[in-house]
């Protein structure tokens, strides 16, 4: 049983790595700033960023170790999600390919504070 989740696993990371480089690829067609950086041929590490605009970053990690999602404003950080948190966050990058919006269009949400 371990040995068959410990394959999924691998495969379900090597699949978030394809589809993070293809994400940077559009991204920069529609006039981002984004890069998909990995370690060696077997797609199993990803370092993924995007900068949607002045002084605004997001930086997305993926391996066998685990997957964070960090947004930046200003050399400081607004907001860090782990997990299942951080890929669903990947959704409303995804949108602004979608949906075709660009840079200067694209109004980010602060995440309020509690």
């Amino acid at each position: 049983m371990f040995l068959r989740l410990a394959e999924q696993h691998r495969q379900f990371v090597h699949d978030l790595v394809m589809n993070l480089q293809a994400m940077a690829i559009v991204l920069e067609q529609r006039g981002y700033l984004a890069s998909c950086y990995t370690c060696g041929g077997q797609m199993n590490s990803a370092s993924f960023m995007v900068s949607l605009g002045e002084n605004h970053l997001i930086r997305f990690l993926v391996s066998d170790y685990g997957i964070t999602w960090t947004e930046m404003r200003d050399d400081r950080e607004l907001m860090k999600l782990e997990g299942a948190e951080a890929i669903s966050q990947l959704q409303d990058l995804a949108n602004l390919v979608k949906y075709k919006i660009k840079p200067s269009e694209y109004r980010p949400v602060v995440p309020q504070r509690r």
